[in-house]
Protein backbone atom coordinates (compact mmCIF):
# COMPACT_ATOMS: atom_id res chain seq x y z
CA UNK A 1 0.00 0.00 0.00
CA UNK A 2 1.54 3.80 -0.83
CA UNK A 3 0.06 6.33 1.43
CA UNK A 4 -0.20 9.72 -0.58
CA UNK A 5 -0.37 12.78 1.61
CA UNK A 6 -1.91 15.72 0.13
CA UNK A 7 -2.71 19.49 0.91
CA UNK A 8 -4.94 21.85 -1.77
CA UNK A 9 -5.39 25.73 -1.39
CA UNK A 10 -8.06 27.15 -3.29
CA UNK A 11 -10.96 30.12 -3.53
CA UNK A 12 -14.29 28.37 -3.03
CA UNK A 13 -17.22 30.16 -2.82
CA UNK A 14 -19.94 28.17 -1.81
CA UNK A 15 -20.38 26.77 -5.26
CA UNK A 16 -17.15 26.67 -7.23
CA UNK A 17 -13.98 25.40 -6.05
CA UNK A 18 -11.10 26.61 -7.47
CA UNK A 19 -7.63 25.34 -7.41
CA UNK A 20 -4.52 27.54 -6.63
CA UNK A 21 -2.06 25.57 -5.26
CA UNK A 22 -1.17 21.59 -4.93
CA UNK A 23 1.54 19.82 -2.62
CA UNK A 24 1.96 15.66 -2.01
CA UNK A 25 4.18 13.72 -1.04
CA UNK A 26 4.77 10.04 -0.81
CA UNK A 27 6.07 7.71 1.61
CA UNK A 28 9.04 6.65 -0.41
CA UNK A 29 10.14 10.57 -0.42
CA UNK A 30 9.14 12.28 -3.43
CA UNK A 31 7.38 15.31 -3.54
CA UNK A 32 5.00 17.25 -5.79
CA UNK A 33 4.04 20.79 -5.72
CA UNK A 34 2.65 23.25 -8.04
CA UNK A 35 0.60 26.43 -8.79
CA UNK A 36 -2.41 27.06 -11.18
CA UNK A 37 -1.72 29.36 -13.82
CA UNK A 38 -5.41 30.28 -14.10
CA UNK A 39 -4.16 32.98 -11.58
CA UNK A 40 -1.72 33.81 -14.14
CA UNK A 41 -3.71 34.09 -17.55
CA UNK A 42 -3.94 37.74 -18.87
CA UNK A 43 -7.30 37.09 -20.34
CA UNK A 44 -10.53 38.19 -19.04
CA UNK A 45 -10.63 34.98 -16.79
CA UNK A 46 -7.43 35.37 -15.18
CA UNK A 47 -8.38 38.80 -14.21
CA UNK A 48 -11.37 38.02 -12.90
CA UNK A 49 -10.30 35.21 -10.56
CA UNK A 50 -7.05 37.49 -9.17
CA UNK A 51 -9.71 40.22 -8.24
CA UNK A 52 -11.93 37.01 -6.55
CA UNK A 53 -8.69 36.17 -4.70
CA UNK A 54 -7.55 39.91 -4.12
CA UNK A 55 -10.79 40.01 -1.88
CA UNK A 56 -10.65 37.31 -0.09
CA UNK A 57 -9.00 38.31 2.91
CA UNK A 58 -8.39 34.69 4.33
CA UNK A 59 -6.66 33.42 1.00
CA UNK A 60 -4.38 37.33 1.01
CA UNK A 61 -3.10 36.83 4.41
CA UNK A 62 -3.05 33.12 4.71
CA UNK A 63 -2.14 31.32 1.01
CA UNK A 64 -1.10 34.18 -1.33
CA UNK A 65 2.33 34.95 0.93
CA UNK A 66 3.13 30.95 0.67
CA UNK A 67 3.35 31.37 -3.16
CA UNK A 68 6.24 31.43 -5.40
CA UNK A 69 8.10 34.33 -4.62
CA UNK A 70 10.42 36.31 -7.23
CA UNK A 71 14.13 35.52 -6.94
CA UNK A 72 17.45 37.09 -8.20
CA UNK A 73 17.24 40.07 -10.15
CA UNK A 74 14.18 39.36 -10.96
CA UNK A 75 12.88 40.21 -7.24
CA UNK A 76 13.18 44.18 -7.95
CA UNK A 77 11.23 43.84 -12.00
CA UNK A 78 7.93 41.98 -10.63
CA UNK A 79 5.06 43.97 -11.50
CA UNK A 80 3.81 45.17 -8.41
CA UNK A 81 0.06 44.05 -9.69
CA UNK A 82 1.18 40.36 -9.52
CA UNK A 83 0.51 38.13 -6.39
CA UNK A 84 3.07 36.09 -7.42
CA UNK A 85 5.81 35.03 -8.99
CA UNK A 86 3.99 33.93 -12.23
CA UNK A 87 7.15 33.26 -14.04
CA UNK A 88 8.16 30.48 -11.42
CA UNK A 89 8.68 26.64 -12.66
CA UNK A 90 6.15 25.87 -9.91
CA UNK A 91 3.55 27.82 -12.20
CA UNK A 92 1.60 25.40 -14.72
CA UNK A 93 -1.49 24.96 -16.85
CA UNK A 94 -4.23 22.93 -15.42
CA UNK A 95 -3.68 20.01 -17.99
CA UNK A 96 -0.37 19.68 -17.43
CA UNK A 97 -1.03 19.38 -13.07
CA UNK A 98 -3.43 17.19 -14.41
CA UNK A 99 -0.77 15.04 -16.33
CA UNK A 100 1.80 15.06 -13.61
CA UNK A 101 -0.73 14.42 -10.45
CA UNK A 102 -2.08 11.43 -12.33
CA UNK A 103 1.72 10.26 -13.02
CA UNK A 104 2.61 10.77 -8.91
CA UNK A 105 -0.45 8.61 -7.68
CA UNK A 106 -0.52 5.74 -10.39
CA UNK A 107 3.32 5.91 -12.30
CA UNK A 108 3.18 5.57 -15.92
CA UNK A 109 2.54 2.05 -16.45
CA UNK A 110 -1.50 0.83 -16.96
CA UNK A 111 -0.12 -2.57 -16.12
CA UNK A 112 1.96 -1.64 -12.34
CA UNK A 113 -1.07 0.54 -11.21
CA UNK A 114 0.13 0.82 -7.33
CA UNK A 115 -2.55 0.21 -4.47
CA UNK A 116 -2.70 3.78 -3.49
CA UNK A 117 -4.13 5.19 -0.35
CA UNK A 118 -4.75 9.24 -0.33
CA UNK A 119 -4.66 11.41 2.95
CA UNK A 120 -5.59 15.01 3.81
CA UNK A 121 -6.77 16.94 6.98
CA UNK A 122 -10.11 18.13 6.75
CA UNK A 123 -10.27 16.87 3.12
CA UNK A 124 -13.33 16.68 1.89
CA UNK A 125 -13.18 19.44 -0.56
CA UNK A 126 -9.53 18.70 -1.39
CA UNK A 127 -10.84 15.19 -2.56
CA UNK A 128 -13.65 17.55 -4.60
CA UNK A 129 -10.60 19.71 -5.73
CA UNK A 130 -8.74 16.95 -6.70
CA UNK A 131 -10.88 15.14 -8.67
CA UNK A 132 -11.81 18.17 -10.75
CA UNK A 133 -8.12 18.14 -12.45
CA UNK A 134 -9.87 15.48 -14.57
CA UNK A 135 -13.62 16.88 -14.54
CA UNK A 136 -16.54 14.85 -13.08
CA UNK A 137 -15.70 12.41 -10.82
CA UNK A 138 -16.59 9.91 -12.93
CA UNK A 139 -13.72 10.85 -14.98
CA UNK A 140 -10.81 10.23 -12.60
CA UNK A 141 -8.51 8.08 -14.20
CA UNK A 142 -7.84 4.71 -13.58
CA UNK A 143 -6.12 4.17 -10.71
CA UNK A 144 -6.82 7.41 -9.06
CA UNK A 145 -8.77 6.42 -5.84
CA UNK A 146 -12.52 8.05 -5.69
CA UNK A 147 -11.93 8.86 -1.74
CA UNK A 148 -9.70 10.33 0.73
CA UNK A 149 -8.97 9.41 3.55
CA UNK A 150 -9.25 12.03 6.53
CA UNK A 151 -6.71 12.74 9.30
CA UNK A 152 -8.91 14.28 11.66
CA UNK A 153 -11.68 11.46 11.04
CA UNK A 154 -8.59 8.88 11.91
CA UNK A 155 -8.12 10.80 15.02
CA UNK A 156 -11.58 10.64 16.16
CA UNK A 157 -11.66 7.30 15.70
CA UNK A 158 -8.49 6.69 17.96
CA UNK A 159 -10.00 9.05 20.48
CA UNK A 160 -7.84 12.44 20.01
CA UNK A 161 -8.76 15.69 19.24
CA UNK A 162 -7.43 18.64 17.67
CA UNK A 163 -5.62 19.87 20.46
CA UNK A 164 -3.69 16.22 20.94
CA UNK A 165 -2.18 15.84 17.71
CA UNK A 166 1.35 17.28 16.99
CA UNK A 167 1.49 21.13 16.08
CA UNK A 168 2.65 22.23 12.39
CA UNK A 169 6.08 24.65 13.47
CA UNK A 170 5.72 26.54 9.99
CA UNK A 171 4.69 26.99 6.86
CA UNK A 172 0.79 26.51 7.21
CA UNK A 173 -1.43 26.68 4.20
CA UNK A 174 1.59 26.45 1.84
CA UNK A 175 0.32 23.03 0.49
CA UNK A 176 3.57 21.61 0.22
CA UNK A 177 4.30 22.40 4.00
CA UNK A 178 0.83 21.26 4.56
CA UNK A 179 0.86 17.77 2.77
CA UNK A 180 4.36 17.19 4.53
CA UNK A 181 3.09 17.95 8.10
CA UNK A 182 -0.20 15.47 7.00
CA UNK A 183 2.46 12.76 6.46
CA UNK A 184 3.62 13.64 10.17
CA UNK A 185 0.61 13.57 11.61
CA UNK A 186 -0.42 10.30 9.80
CA UNK A 187 2.42 8.56 10.70
CA UNK A 188 2.07 9.53 14.15
CA UNK A 189 -1.69 8.53 14.18
CA UNK A 190 -0.68 5.48 13.34
CA UNK A 191 1.57 4.95 15.87
CA UNK A 192 -0.60 6.01 18.44
CA UNK A 193 -3.18 3.18 16.82
CA UNK A 194 -0.31 0.05 16.91
CA UNK A 195 -0.04 1.05 20.61
CA UNK A 196 -3.45 1.15 21.50
CA UNK A 197 -3.97 -2.44 19.50
CA UNK A 198 -1.15 -3.83 21.89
Amino acid sequence: MTAIDYDLEFLEDGRTIELISIGMVRDDGHEYYAVSARLADRGWRGWKLRRRVRKHAWLMENVIPHLPKPHGDWNNHMPQSWLFNYNDPAVKPHKQIAAEVKAFIVGTDPAELPDVELWANYGAYDHVALAQLWGRMIDLPEGIPMFTHDIQQEARRLGFGWKDLPKQETGEHDALADARHNQAVRRWLARQGWRGAS
